[in-house]
C-alpha cells in the first residue's frame, strides 16, 4: 500500500503531520462545550392565547380551532396538541424533525399574523415562544426570608439578576415566585355612581393619559427642535391626577374615585425554600459554552452578593447543574482510564514492545477524533463520551492486527522496514474493508431521525470519527514505530502470555473446530436451534424507550381538585413539605405555588399558572441505583395518604420528552361520550396491577357560575354587553387597564380593581352597577342573572379532533411494555360507540417511531455492509460466509439482557446496530486469510482449518480490547447505556466463541471461487 509504504518511508514528514493533529486535539478538547447531556433543536412551538373571562367551549370555538385551521397549512406538520381552560388555550405544534427550527418559527409567527385579524378583539395576548432546551437553568437559587416584605425581596432578587446577566457565558436570569408589583387603582363604586362615571370613562382616562405619541419636530430660526408630548405617566402622583370627568365648573380626577397605590398582586404564585418563604432567581446559559467556566463566574457572583444582603435575608444556592454534568462526565472520565487499562492487559500477549505500538494508538486516535468532534460543531456530554469509551475498544483492532502481522513477519526474519510495509499490506484491504464495515453499523445511527435519533447522535459520531482516525493511524504511524520499535530477537512463539494462549488454542480450538468440520450439518443446526431459542427471550426480556435520567434530582407535582383556590392548594404543598422536612435522605427542595418550578431538565417542560396547582423540587443528598429508587418509592407511599389532590413524584427520564409512559387518546367530538369513555379507561388502568399517578383530565366536571345577560332588556336600557361583562371582571378579578413604565425601564400593569376584600364574593354582585342610556346606573340585576352550570375542567384537542388522554406512571419494577399490552387487551374489549375511538401516546406512540426509525437504520446498515462485503470479496459466497456472524452476536446480546434485566430499550437496540459492525469486523479478518492461503495453493480444509488457528489470536485479542472497554460501562448500571454495553459484550462473546466454529463450517460448504 502507497500509504504505508510513504509513511515509514516519509517518516519525518509522518511525526511532523501527527504532533501538528495531537496538538489541534488537545486544543480541542480545551475548548469543546461541556455538557450533561445534548443539546436539542426541537422543532416545536407553544403558542399560548390568553383571553380573560372566554370560558373552554368558547375559547375552542373563537380562537383554538381557527389557529389550528390556520397552521394546518403550514408544511411538515407532525403534530398540533390544544390545551384549552377557561381564559387561555396552549397550542403546541410539533414539526418534522430535521427541519429548520428557526425557519419553522418564522412560518408560524407569519400565520399567528395573518390570523390575529380574526380573533376577537379584546383578547388580551396572543405569544409564540421556542420550545428550546437551553432554557434549562444552570443555576437556581433562593432568597430566603420570613420576615422581609415582598418588595424587598423583589428587589434583592432583581439585584441578583442583573448580576447573574453579567457572568460571561449567561444568556438570561429571571426572577420567579412572587407576587409581581403593580399600580393598583381600587375604586369606589359609590362614588362612581354618585358623579355617574361609567366604568369606560375611566378605563379610557388612564390609557389615553398613559400614551406616548411622537409630537414631531419644530423649526426655530436656524435650529430645530424635536416636540415631546405629555407621554408615559412618570409618577403615581401622575396616575392618581388623572382626569376622569369634568364640566366647566369642577374636574373630576382618578383620585377623587379611587386609591391609587404601589401594591402587589394577589397571591397567585409564590414559593418557599425548605419550607421558608422566598423567591427565586435563575440563570440561563448561552449554548455551546464550557459550562464550568460559567459556573465559577456564578459561584463567584453569588458568594459576592452574600456578603451584602441585610441579616433577615438568606441566600441558597441550591441547585448548581454543573454538579450533575462534573459527576457524570467524572465517571464516565473514570471508566475510559479503567477501560484503558482492561486494553492494556489484554495486549499484554503481544509483548511490550508491541503493547507500546498499539496502546499509542489510543491517544493518537483519540486526539484526531476529538478535533473532527470540535470541528463539527459537537461537544463533550455523557453521549459523547459513552461514543469515546465504545471506539476505546475498537480503535486498537486495526493497530492490534497491523502490529501482530508485523510481529509475526518479524518472527520469520524479515527486515524490520520490510516487515512494517509487507505485513501492513498484506491486511491493507482487510482493514480497510473491517473499518467500513464498521463504520456502516454506525453511519445509520448517525443520520437517524427524531427526538431519539438527534438525542443519541453525538455518540455515533464520536464512534465514527475516532475509529476512522485510528484506520489512518494503524496505516501509518503505526507501521513507521513498529519498523523502529519491533525487536527480530524475540522467539518466534513470542513471549510468555502469548505462547501460553497458542497453547490454549492448540489443545482447545482445533480439536473443537476438527469435530465440526467432520459434522457440518449438526454444527449448522446447533448455532440455528441457538439462535431461535434466544429469540424467545424476547418476550421475558420486554421493550422500553429511554431510561431514568439517575439523577438525584426529582418532582412532586400536585393537582388540587378542580376548582380549589391557591390557599387550599398551598395548604396542601405544606402538608408535602414536612414529609419532606422529615425525611432525612432529603437536601433540599424548592416549592412553588400556583405554578411550576422553572426549567431544570431538558426535557420538562414547568407547568403553567394555575390556582390548583403546585410543583415541589428536590434533592437526594446522594443518588444510587439501588436505594433511590426505593427511598422514592417510600415516599410516594407516604404521600399517597394526604387527601384531596392528585401528587406524583416523578424521576427525571432520558430522550425526548412524553407525557407518561402510559398514554391512552380518546376521541370524540361530544364532551359528554368524552367524560364517559376517559372514566371507564381510568378504571381500567386503576385495574392493573403496576400502575401509579393515573390522571383523568375529566375525572370531575366543574361547577361554574355562568352570566346570563337579558340581551333585550339590556338592549331597552341601552347596556352595551361589553360593559356588562367589564363590570363583572372588575368585581371579581380586577382589571389591567395599561402599563406604568418606570426610569430604570422596568413596566408594571396598572390594575383597575375594587378595595381589597371586596372582591370575590357573591355580596358584590348585588352592589355592581352599570351605566344605562339615559345616563342612570342600574343594578346588574336587572339586566343579567348569574346561574350555576356544569363546565369541563379542560378541553383537549389532538390534530384538530376533540381528545383526552389519560396517563399513568409505572411503579418500580414493572415493564412498560407489558402493562400497555395489558391495557390494550381491555381497551379492545371495551363498547366503543360510533364515532369514537383510541390510540396510544406517550411511550408506544414514542417507541413505535424511534424503533421504526431504528429499524430503517438496521436495514440501510445491513446494505450498507453487505455491498463492502461484496466490492471487497467479490462475491456473493463470500459475503454470505462473512454475514453468517450476525445471528450469533445476537444470541450473546439477547442472553446478556436477560441475565441482566434490563428490557430491549432504545439504547439497547442501538448496541444490536453497532454489535452487526463489530462482529463483522472480526469475521472478514478470518474470510479474507483464508481466501490469501488458498491463492497461495493451501488446500481448502487445511487454509480453512489454518486460517482459523492463525486468525484466532488477534481476534481474540480485539474482542478482549472491546469487552474491555465496555465493562465499566455495564457495571456502572446506568440506565442509559449500560443496556448498551451489556448487549455488545454479550453479542461479542457469543460471537467470538460460535463464529470461530460457524463461519469456517460455512466457509467448507460454499466456498468462494478463487481470483
Amino acid at each position: 500500500m502507497k500509504l504505508t509504504s510513504s509513511a515509514v518511508r516519509n517518516y519525518q514528514f509522518t511525526i511532523v503531520i501527527f504532533l501538528c493533529l495531537v496538538a489541534l486535539g488537545v486544543m480541542s478538547f480545551r475548548n469543546m462545550p461541556r455538557s450533561e447531556d445534548p443539546a436539542l433543536k426541537i422543532p416545536a412551538y407553544n403558542i399560548v392565547v390568553v383571553y380573560p373571562g372566554a370560558n373552554a367551549v368558547d375559547m375552542e370555538r373563537l380562537v383554538a380551532k381557527p389557529l389550528e385551521d390556520r397552521l394546518k397549512e403550514l408544511d411538515d406538520v407532525d403534530k398540533v396538541q390544544a390545551t384549552i381552560r377557561d381564559g387561555v388555550a396552549i397550542i403546541v405544534i410539533e414539526f418534522f424533525y430535521g427541519t429548520d427550527p428557526d425557519k419553522k418559527y418564522d412560518d408560524v409567527l407569519r400565520q399567528m399574523n395573518v390570523e390575529r385579524a380574526n380573533l376577537p378583539a379584546d383578547i388580551l395576548s396572543a405569544d409564540v415562544f421556542k420550545i428550546q432546551t437551553i432554557d434549562v437553568a444552570l443555576m437556581q437559587v433562593a432568597l430566603v426570608s420570613e420576615d422581609a416584605s415582598y418588595a424587598r425581596l423583589q428587589d434583592l432578587a432583581e439585584d441578583l439578576k442583573k448580576e447573574f446577566e453579567h457572568v460571561p457565558g449567561i444568556r438570561q436570569a429571571d426572577k420567579h415566585a412572587f407576587p409581581e408589583k403593580q399600580v393598583r387603582v381600587s375604586l369606589d363604586l359609590d362614588n362612581l355612581a354618585r358623579l355617574a362615571i361609567p366604568l369606560d370613562r375611566v378605563v379610557a382616562a388612564i390609557r389615553a393619559s398613559n400614551t406616548n405619541i411622537p409630537g414631531g419636530s419644530v423649526e426655530l430660526g436656524s435650529r430645530r427642535f424635536n416636540l415631546k408630548t405629555s407621554g408615559n405617566y412618570a409618577s403615581i402622583e401622575e396616575v392618581r391626577m388623572t382626569p376622569v370627568a369634568g364640566s366647566g365648573k369642577a374636574v373630576v380626577y382618578l383620585k377623587d374615585v379611587a386609591d391609587v397605590q404601589w401594591s402587589y398582586e394577589d397571591k397567585e404564585n409564590f414559593g418557599r425554600f425548605n419550607g421558608k418563604r422566598a423567591v427565586f432567581v435563575t440563570a440561563k446559559p448561552r449554548n455551546n459554552i464550557n459550562i464550568f467556566n460559567t459556573r465559577d463566574g456564578l459561584r463567584v457572583a453569588v458568594d459576592e452578593f452574600r456578603h451584602r444582603l441585610p441579616g433577615d435575608v438568606k441566600l441558597e444556592a441550591a441547585f448548581d447543574q454543573s454538579v450533575n454534568v462534573e459527576r457524570r462526565l467524572g465517571r464516565l472520565g473514570e471508566d475510559f482510564l479503567i477501560a484503558l487499562a482492561l486494553v492494556l492487559i489484554t495486549v499484554m500477549p503481544l509483548g511490550w514492545r508491541a503493547s507500546f505500538l498499539v496502546m499509542i494508538a489510543i491517544p493518537l486516535s483519540l486526539a484526531m477524533g476529538m478535533t473532527l468532534l470540535y470541528f463539527t460543531g459537537y461537544g463533550l456530554n455523557q453521549l459523547s463520551i459513552v461514543g469515546c469509551v465504545i471506539a476505546l475498544g475498537l480503535l486498537v483492532d486495526d493497530s492490534i492486527v497491523v502490529v501482530e502481522n508485523i510481529a509475526r513477519f518479524r518472527r520469520m526474519g524479515v527486515p524490520p522496514i520490510e516487515a512494517a510495509i509487507k505485513a501492513t499490506d498484506q491486511i491493507a484491504v482487510a482493514v480497510v474493508g473491517t473499518t467500513a464495515a464498521l463504520l456502516f453499523a454506525f453511519l445509520p445511527l448517525m443520520m437517524l431521525p427524531g427526538g431519539p435519533g438527534q438525542f443519541i447522535r453525538s455518540m455515533p459520531v464520536a464512534v465514527v470519527y475516532t475509529v476512522l482516525c485510528s484506520m489512518v493511524v494503524a496505516l501509518t504511524i503505526i507501521p513507521f514505530l513498529a519498523s523502529r520499535l519491533l525487536s527480530g530477537k524475540v522467539s518466534p512463539e513470542g513471549n510468555i502470555l502469548l505462547r501460553l494462549l497458542h497453547r490454549g488454542i492448540e489443545r482447545s480450538y482445533r480439536p473443537i473446530l476438527h469435530w465440526c468440520m467432520q459434522h457440518r450439518v449438526v454444527s449448522l443446526l446447533g448455532a440455528v436451534t441457538l439462535f431461535g431459542c434466544s429469540l424467545l427471550l424476547l418476550n421475558p426480556i420486554g421493550f422500553s424507550l429511554f431510561p431514568a435520567a439517575g439523577t438525584a434530582e426529582f418532582l412532586i407535582k400536585i393537582e388540587a381538585e378542580e376548582g380549589a383556590s391557591t390557599a387550599e392548594t398551598d395548604a396542601i404543598a405544606g402538608k408535602v413539605e414536612r414529609v419532606l422536612a422529615a425525611n432525612d435522605q432529603i437536601e433540599w427542595y424548592f416549592t412553588s405555588i400556583g405554578k411550576g418550578n422553572p426549567m431544570v431538565y431538558y426535557n420538562e417542560t414547568p407547568l403553567g399558572q394555575k390556582a390548583n396547582k403546585a410543583e415541589i423540587y428536590a434533592r437526594l443528598k446522594q443518588y444510587d441505583s439501588k436505594q433511590s429508587p426505593v427511598v422514592l418509592e417510600r415516599l410516594r407511599h407516604q404521600l399517597s395518604t394526604i387527601t384531596g389532590a392528585q401528587i406524583n413524584v416523578k424521576e427525571f427520564e432520558q430522550g425526548p420528552p412524553i407525557e407518561a409512559p402510559i398514554a391512552v387518546r380518546v376521541f370524540s367530538e361530544d364532551l359528554q361520550t368524552l367524560a364517559e369513555l376517559s372514566a371507564k379507561v381510568e378504571g381500567i388502568l386503576h385495574e392493573i396491577d403496576g400502575t401509579r399517578d393515573i390522571n383523568n383530565p375529566q375525572r370531575v366536571q366543574r361547577t361554574d357560575l355562568k352570566l346570563i345577560i337579558n340581551k333585550s332588556t339590556a338592549a331597552m336600557l341601552g347596556v352595551p354587553n361589553a360593559e356588562i361583562d367589564r363590570a363583572v371582571r372588575l368585581a371579581f378579578a380586577g382589571l389591567n387597564v395599561s402599563r406604568f413604565r418606570e426610569s430604570d425601564g422596568d413596566e408594571y400593569n396598572i390594575q383597575l380593581t375594587l378595595p381589597r376584600g371586596e372582591r370575590a364574593s357573591l355580596d358584590n354582585w348585588k352592589r355592581i352597577q352599570v351605566l344605562s342610556g339615559s345616563g342612570q346606573y342600574v343594578p346588574i340585576g336587572q339586566v343579567a342573572t348569574l346561574e350555576f352550570t356544569s363546565a369541563p375542567p379542560v378541553i383537549q384537542r389532538f390534530n384538530r379532533e376533540r381528545s383526552t388522554t389519560v396517563t399513568s406512571f409505572v411503579r418500580t419494577g414493572y415493564n412498560v411494555d407489558k402493562l400497555t399490552k395489558l391495557t390494550e387487551a381491555k381497551l379492545i374489549k371495551l363498547n366503543w360507540p360510533a364515532g369514537t375511538r383510541w390510540s396510544f401516546g406517550g411511550e408506544v406512540a414514542s417507541r413505535e417511531e424511534s424503533f421504526g426509525d431504528l429499524t430503517s437504520a438496521i436495514l440501510i446498515a445491513m446494505f450498507g455492509i453487505l455491498a463492502i462485503l461484496v466490492l471487497e470479496f467479490k462475491s456473493f459466497r463470500g459475503t454470505i460466509i462473512v454475514a453468517s456472524v450476525i445471528p450469533l452476536g445476537v444470541i450473546g446480546g439477547l442472553c446478556a439482557l436477560f441475565v441482566t434485566g434490563y428490557s430491549l430499550s432504545f439504547t439497547a437496540t442501538v448496541g444490536f446496530v453497532a454489535l452487526i459492525g463489530i462482529e463483522i469486523k472480526n469475521s472478514i479478518l478470518l474470510v479474507d486469510f483464508t481466501n490469501q492461503l488458498r491463492e497461495k495453493g493451501t488446500p481448502l480444509k487445511e487454509a480453512i482449518e489454518q486460517a482459523g488457528e492463525i486468525r484466532f489470536l488477534p481476534v481474540v485479542l480485539t474482542t478482549l480490547t472491546a469487552v474491555g472497554a465496555l465493562l465499566p460501562l455495564a457495571v456502572q448500571k446506568s440506565g442509559l447505556y449500560s443496556p448498551l454495553a451489556v448487549v455488545i459484550i454479550g453479542g461479542l462473546i457469543s460471537s467470538l466463541l460460535l463464529s470461530r466454529l460457524v463461519t469456517p463450517v460455512m466457509y467448507s460448504l460454499i466456498p468462494p471461487p478463487q481470483k
